[in-house]
C-alpha cells in the first residue's frame, strides 16, 4: 500500500531539497566545478536540477515548482542576474512538467512502472529542448545582440546541451529516489 506523504513532511522535505539547490549552486559556482559544454563554453553542466527532479517524485509537481523558483531566486541573490535566473527557472522547470505529464500519461493508459521513467525521461528532456530552444531565439538577439539567424544556426548546440543536462537531472535524480525507495521507503511504519 502506497501511502502519501502529510504536508508537514511535504513541506519540510521541499524546504531542504529547496536549500540543496541554493548549496549546488553556490558551491558549483564559487569553486570552478562547473563543467563548460565543450561547443558552448558559455552553457555549463551543474547538478541543482536533480533535487528539482528528486523534489517532484517525492512530494508533487508543486514541489517542484517551488525548488525551481528558489533556484532561481539562489542565482538572483548570487549574481543579480534575473536574465540568466529566469532561463534556469524555465530549464528546470519545464523538465520536470515534462517529467510530470510522462508519469500521468503513463499512469492514465494503466503502463508499468518502467514505462512511467521512460516517458518521464522522454517528455521531460523533449519538452526542456524545445522551451529552451524557443526562449534561445528570442533572448539571444533581443537581449543580447545576436542576429536572430546566427541565433538560429546556434539552436542544434543548445539543444544537444540540453538533452545532455536534461538527462543528467533525470537520470540522477531516478537514481537517487530509487536509492531512497529502497532504503527508506520499505520501512515500518511506526
Amino acid at each position: 500500500m502506497k501511502s502519501t506523504p502529510s504536508k508537514t513532511t511535504k513541506l519540510a522535505g521541499t524546504a531542504l531539497l529547496a536549500a540543496l539547490v541554493v548549496v549546488f549552486d553556490y558551491a558549483l559556482k564559487f569553486s570552478g566545478l562547473k563543467i563548460p559544454f565543450p561547443w558552448m563554453p558559455m552553457l555549463k553542466f551543474d547538478f541543482t536540477g536533480v533535487p528539482i527532479a528528486l523534489s517532484l517524485l517525492l512530494f508533487g509537481l508543486p514541489s517542484a515548482g517551488t525548488t525551481s523558483l528558489v533556484a532561481g531566486v539562489a542565482i538572483v541573490a548570487r549574481s543579480g542576474d534575473v536574465l540568466s535566473a529566469s532561463m534556469k527557472v524555465i530549464a528546470e522547470f519545464t523538465t520536470v512538467l515534462g517529467m510530470w505529464a510522462g508519469l500521468a500519461l503513463a499512469s492514465r493508459v494503466g503502463a508499468g512502472r518502467g514505462a512511467g521513467k521512460a516517458a518521464a525521461y522522454v517528455l521531460g528532456v523533449l519538452l526542456r529542448v524545445i522551451c529552451m530552444g524557443v526562449a534561445n531565439l528570442v533572448v539571444m538577439p533581443a537581449y543580447y545582440g545576436i542576429p536572430y539567424p546566427v541565433a538560429v544556426d546556434m539552436t542544434p548546440l543548445i539543444a544537444a546541451f540540453n538533452v545532455a543536462q536534461g538527462s543528467l537531472t533525470v537520470l540522477l535524480g531516478y537514481f537517487l529516489h530509487e536509492a531512497y525507495l529502497r532504503r527508506v521507503g520499505n520501512q515500518p511504519k511506526v
